[in-house]
């Protein structure tokens, strides 16, 4: 039994938003362990072993709240009048104004009755006063300015918009694009990783042939350089930058300079030999022989346009940049764990950080040259979707979180709980649970620095892209802590400020034309979902967790507001799990917490209701049986998809394994090298690789094309009318 909980700690977690109790994913009640509520507490900084500990935090807590001139941050939404707090010396006059993004100033701020009683702080009482702003506000980021005799504070003002919806050109009608792993996806000219000319390449034919809108790509959020890379595109040393891996060294415009004779040509065809020789994808042997070529070209002399091209980037960038590169020259000489250099370096405030830049400028200066590469190749890669015709273009994907010794964690450590980690309580699929070991914001700090680096990283991720999925949008509501040390079993929830955050995606979504949609998986609160949908963000549904009542939910009741699957790349392909790979998988990897037998009946059951759902819609003449070797995996397959164009989703998505009939999952979650998760190269039925080229002539990509293009636009023409003809 779990020991009750004290009356002062349950307040002191009620005031940090700390849960004490939660329900799961089948809506049973969990009260959460004591202990487990100390241990959060304390990686929120916050003691509260003990009854005098809690006691002293409360009364902290009331002093800091009395302390604060103005609240951290205030946060509203356009049309929407917001009361806010400020607090002077008690009888002194309280005056407020506006400093609007654009220069304007307003002094139309409505004070308004507040009888909370004086508060003593140190040897003076502070009052409390309330005011009201106006609600013709301008969306953006402004200013609240309170002056009280000599005194003057202020704070952060942002305005969101009330709701964001569909960028205009995408229109009124539903949209499909692919989902690709762009690491699996190689070409003859890569090298032997995809990279963003494969990105391009894959997108410009999805739209031209097929019409294909958007190409949902992995978070290519930047690693550590130091090998060995770290395979996970979830796992990010960074999500502002990029990984720098996925550029197509040729398309650098400083390459035709190199000498004739130079060894770039030798080393990617040495790369692409042993690609072609190994059966996952070596990070470690393209990026050690892509660093060799990028290094000489960075030591090449620019033209005076694009010099200024890079200072223009260098100056937009900041000293975010420049913390980057300084932590990527510092992992080249100390490797990737910043918590294991010498003490003088572990923070980017450090002197001893200003010294090392100073005295390895060039080596510093190659890690803001490759961001610069990058954020070229990107645009590019966007730019030539669009002219292709997709009306949205490349969507990104943004990681829950960052490595705990990466660039981030050591860049933002200020306001990020070191002390935990985010990860999932167990589900039906992941019945361990999960620890992500990524830190997650300290709400506090985040709040208190205006959402600074939370607004930086959804602009840098929205800047040369048409949208972005957001992975475990729910994360941005609450998230799962698991302190340090501890089981993913032996966690809790901390609440965040989801009008503040959502609100900033929103905003700057709507600056950049782009379409945000939320994966909404796995334990959410029910009304999540709604509010997502009241402020114009798109969700996630995934065919086989479409259910109601342990039932298949037809395709015609499915949500309209959302981005639908009929896979993820959490669970093999279609024709994998049609298989029952991902049982027998997790079985192998003992991550099951019943019989391998009584899974595989349980599942089976599933695939049964779901062959029996599409004998209903009227794509199946009868209820197959998978054991029989005769049946036709890969027309099975498109039945699947023909019963996802049915489904009212605004945007439609197939898995690029799915074209070529891959069964291997990209990423097996619970595991890190158990299983060799985010390292498959797309393969077919055989598990022979697939190369980029093959997917363009591959029978089955161009019949799913065919599929989803008929779907969206209710026409029976089978592919965009190519003025070439077949390619």
């Amino acid at each position: 039994m779990t020991e009750p909980m004290p009356e002062s700690l349950r307040e002191l977690a009620q005031r940090l938003a700390v849960a004490t109790e939660y329900r799961d994913g089948a809506q049973r009640r969990v009260t959460v362990a004591p202990a487990t509520v100390v241990a959060v507490l304390a990686a929120l900084g916050v003691s509260a072993a003990t009854e005098p500990d809690r006691r002293a935090a409360l009364v902290e807590l009331d002093r800091a709240y009395w302390s604060r001139a103005l609240p951290a941050t205030i946060v509203t939404r356009e049309g929407r009048p917001v009361t806010f707090w400020a607090h002077v010396t008690h009888g002194h006059p309280a005056d407020v104004e506006l400093h609007l993004e654009d220069g304007t100033r307003r002094s139309d701020v409505r004070q308004i009755d507040n009888f909370t009683p004086p508060f003593p702080l140190a040897d003076r009482m502070v009052g409390e006063a309330s005011f009201v702003l106006p609600p013709d506000l301008p969306l953006g980021y402004h200013r609240v300015v309170l002056r009280s005799g000599a005194e003057e504070h202020d704070t952060a003002l942002i305005v969101t918009p009330a709701w964001l919806g569909l960028p205009r050109r995408m229109g009124a009608r539903r949209c499909w694009g692919l989902a690709a792993q762009l690491y699996s996806v190689r070409s003859q000219a890569s090298w032997g990783v995809g990279d963003l000319t494969d990105l391009t390449d894959l997108a410009v034919w999805s739209a031209a042939r097929h019409g294909a809108d958007f190409l949902l790509v992995n978070p290519l959020h930047a690693a550590a350089p130091p090998p060995p890379m770290e395979p996970s595109p979830y796992l990010p040393t960074s999500r502002r930058y990029v990984n720098p891996i996925y550029l197509r060294v040729e398309e650098i415009t400083e390459f035709a300079e190199l000498p004739r004779h130079s060894p770039a040509r030798q080393v990617r065809s040495q790369v692409q030999q042993h690609a072609a020789r190994s059966r996952i994808i070596d990070r470690d042997m393209a990026w050690a022989a892509k660093r060799q070529i990028l290094e000489l070209l960075h030591q090449l002399p620019r033209s005076a346009g694009r010099q200024w091209a890079y200072a223009a980037y260098r100056h937009r960038e900041g000293a975010a940049l420049d913390d980057f590169a300084v932590w990527c020259a510092l992992a080249d000489h100390h490797g990737s764990n910043w918590r294991g250099w010498p003490a003088a370096l572990r923070h980017p405030g450090a002197a001893a950080v200003a010294e090392f830049a100073a005295a390895h400028a060039d080596e510093v200066d190659f890690h803001r040259w490759l961001q610069w590469q990058l954020d070229e190749q990107l645009a590019a890669a966007q730019s030539r979707a669009r002219r292709a015709g997709m009306a949205v273009g490349i969507v990104h994907d943004l990681a829950v979180g960052v490595h705990p010794t990466g660039a981030d964690a050591w860049s933002l450590q200020d306001v990020l709980a070191t002390a935990a980690t985010a990860g999932a309580p167990p589900d039906q699929f992941n019945q361990l649970g999960q620890d992500w070991s990524q830190p997650p914001w300290h709400p506090d700090r985040l709040a208190a620095a205006e959402y600074r680096p939370f607004r930086a990283m959804i602009s840098a991720v929205l800047r040369c892209s048409g949208g972005v999925r957001i992975d475990h949008i729910i994360g941005l509501f609450r998230l799962w802590w698991i302190p340090a040390g501890a089981p993913p079993t032996a966690g809790t929830y901390v609440h965040y400020d989801h009008e503040a955050l959502i609100g900033i995606v929103a905003l700057e979504a709507q600056r950049a034309g782009a379409v945000v949609i939320g994966e909404d998986l796995g334990t959410v609160e029910p009304w999540v979902r709604d509010y997502l949908r009241e402020r114009g963000l798109l969700g996630t549904s995934i065919l086989w967790f479409e259910t109601d009542d342990g039932r298949p939910l037809p395709a015609e009741q499915w949500r309209e507001y959302c981005l639908s699957a009929v896979t993820t790349h959490d669970l093999p392909p279609t024709a994998g799990y049609l298989a029952g790979e991902h049982v027998r998988l997790r079985a192998d990897l003992g991550l099951l917490t019943r019989p391998v037998e009584e899974e595989l009946h349980a599942d089976r059951a599933a695939l049964t209701a779901w062959l029996a759902e599409l004998h209903r819609a009227g794509l199946l003449a009868e209820v197959p049986d998978l054991a029989d070797p005769a049946v036709d995996v890969d027309a099975l397959v498109s039945v699947f998809y023909r019963y996802l164009g049915r489904c009212p989703s605004r945007m439609l998505a197939v898995a690029l394994p799915d074209a070529v009939g891959d069964r291997r999952t990209q990423n097996q979650p619970g595991t890190i090298d158990e299983y060799p998760n985010w390292r498959v190269p797309l393969a077919g039925p055989d598990g022979a690789p697939r190369l980029l080229e093959d997917v363009f002539t591959d029978p089955q990509a161009n019949a799913l094309g065919a599929i989803m293009h008929d779907a969206v636009t209710g026409r029976r023409q089978g592919s965009v009318p190519h003025p070439l003809g077949p390619l």
